[in-house]
């Protein structure tokens, strides 16, 4: 069984460490988040802190890059990696030919777009280019999806970064119910229930968004109304586009 090495311990590494406490793999954190690191090692007897990301490198056999995109450069220039590394990347906007500068001598390098729901092994993480030991430990956290080429996974990461944007929706409708009387627990309660279970319907429905929305709303119904009120399809595709142009670094 591998061993994974951690740069960077924020809650991205807790997630995918958490998932992978079933298979109780050795894992090694770099102490760039002390609290969350000394509470993943307090909680699974796979896991061990580090004295510094160099430590967490030279324990392990496959390391996993999870560092902010503002500092991923300088804190990869630190390190020294050896050529049978598997380095696997969650930081958006550095590109493979970057990556491959940094991590030399170590030569297979992989990007991925792991998601919090690693924590309870149900992510789909988008990685690229497809490597035996990136897909195994992907795999012990959910499943995995390949793109054609690292520009469709940039597209990938574009689309994730819509999250917070769902969720800010949902808390502006929250505080609207709070507006009208309705106790703020409950609202957020309600909200939290009712797309949650969409969220179900949502990972065993066969067809297309497109059709899971319509079997949703009736001709002339308020569903149909609110859709029709809310919708700026090109705004989301600006939006959309400026991102994409920022996670391929242009």
């Amino acid at each position: 069984m591998r061993s994974y090495g951690f740069v960077g311990t924020g809650e991205l590494t807790a997630a995918i460490v958490e998932g992978l406490s079933t298979d109780a793999p050795e894992v090694f954190l770099s102490p760039r988040n002390e609290k969350i690191a000394h509470d993943l090692a307090a909680r699974f007897p796979n896991v061990r802190v580090c004295g510094s990301n160099q430590e967490a490198l030279d324990r392990a056999t496959a390391v996993v890059v999870a560092v902010r995109p503002q500092i991923a450069r300088e804190v990869l220039a630190e390190l020294t990696f050896r050529p049978e590394h598997v380095v696997v990347s969650a930081v958006a906007a550095v590109t493979l030919a970057e990556l491959r500068d940094l991590v030399a001598p170590a030569t297979r390098v992989v990007r991925s777009i792991p998601l919090p729901t690693a924590s309870r092994r149900a992510s789909r993480t988008a990685m690229y280019p497809d490597d035996a030991v990136a897909r195994a430990l992907f795999e012990r956290v959910g499943d995995v999806v390949v793109p054609a080429d690292e520009q469709a996974l940039a597209t990938f990461s574009a689309a994730t970064a819509t999250f917070s944007a769902h969720l800010d929706q949902l808390a502006t409708i929250a505080g609207w119910m709070a507006e009208h009387g309705v106790a703020p627990a409950d609202a957020d309660g309600y909200l939290a229930h009712v797309f949650g279970e969409l969220g179900r319907t949502l990972a065993g429905f066969g067809g297309t968004l497109g059709e899971l929305a319509r079997k949703h709303e009736t001709p002339g119904g308020i569903n149909e109304q609110f859709r029709t009120a809310v919708r700026d399809p090109e705004r989301v595709r600006k939006g959309l586009d400026d991102v994409l142009a920022r996670v391929k670094g242009q």
